[in-house]
């Protein structure tokens, strides 16, 4: 068995099934790979609230969340990429005129800033979270990481016409992520390889999804699970199975840590 290694997994589909569930498999894995004496960490486009529960049941302390923007290791902030609060402030006048709400998103919590709309219940509805409490003001005074925008598919254009200062990676047919221009996985990894004085090329990463392309393009151990878009798998340098058929195993097993 190889030593010394480190492993970041993606969470919704790639820790998570498509029922948003841990399999036991995978749950198993990663108590092997730890047994082993490798490091695992996560890498989602989560907030650190949104995934406590799994890190205390897989007994993980090192995350990259909001895909890059707020990383922590044992507790302790390594990176912090906040969104430019002025630019903030315009895009919330610029979402009010094209009647989309819009969630802010700290590293403690989540506020809307619309009561009732149905695509803040739909997509947020399919992480399994309520609907977030209602505070249009917010944004105002605090570091967010990452607002989700609220509208279909394509709409998002005009925004990214209009914003350089962020990036718009969609996450659901009503959703779209806000995000600092050019933070990525990928920016986050690489400040705890820094941190942690990992070796670049001991570093196995797994996703599935748009937001983990850079993750897993940029790693030299990308790992594409099969239900992954194709724009992951293109630049993957494997294919697992489907998270629902072991993928996570199949793809530990298939690089030689398992």
């Amino acid at each position: 068995m190889m030593k010394n290694k480190a492993v970041f997994f993606d969470i919704d589909g790639t820790l998570l099934n498509h029922d948003k569930l841990l399999p036991a498999s995978t749950k198993e894995a990663i108590a092997t790979l730890k047994a082993a004496g490798h490091f695992v960490g996560i890498a989602t486009g989560r907030a650190p609230f949104m995934f406590e529960e799994l890190r205390q049941e897989l007994e993980i302390d090192t995350f990259v969340s909001f895909n890059g923007q707020y990383v922590v290791h044992k507790e302790e902030p390594v990176l912090r990429n906040a969104l430019a609060p002025e630019a903030v402030k315009e895009l919330v006048d610029f979402a009010k005129e094209k009647d989309h709400p819009l969630v802010f998103m700290d590293h403690t919590g989540m506020r809307a800033n619309d009561t009732e709309h149905a695509y803040i219940y739909e997509a947020i509805g399919s992480l399994k979270f309520d609907y977030p409490p209602f505070d249009p003001d917010y944004y105002q005074n605090r570091a967010l990481y990452q607002t989700l925008l609220f509208c279909k598919d394509g709409e998002e254009a005009p925004y990214q016409a209009r914003f350089d200062a962020f990036d718009f990676i969609r996450w659901h047919e009503k959703s779209t992520d806000i995000l600092p221009a050019k933070g990525s996985k990928a920016k986050g990894i690489e400040a705890l390889i820094t941190k942690l004085n990992l070796n670049p090329d001991d570093v196995y990463v797994f996703g599935d999804g748009p937001n983990d392309v850079e993750m897993i393009a940029s790693s030299k151990h990308g790992i594409a699970m099969g239900n992954s878009v194709p724009q992951t798998k293109a630049v993957a340098d494997f294919v697992t199975k489907d998270v629902n058929d072991d993928g996570v195993v199949h793809g530990l097993k298939h690089v030689g840590l398992l």
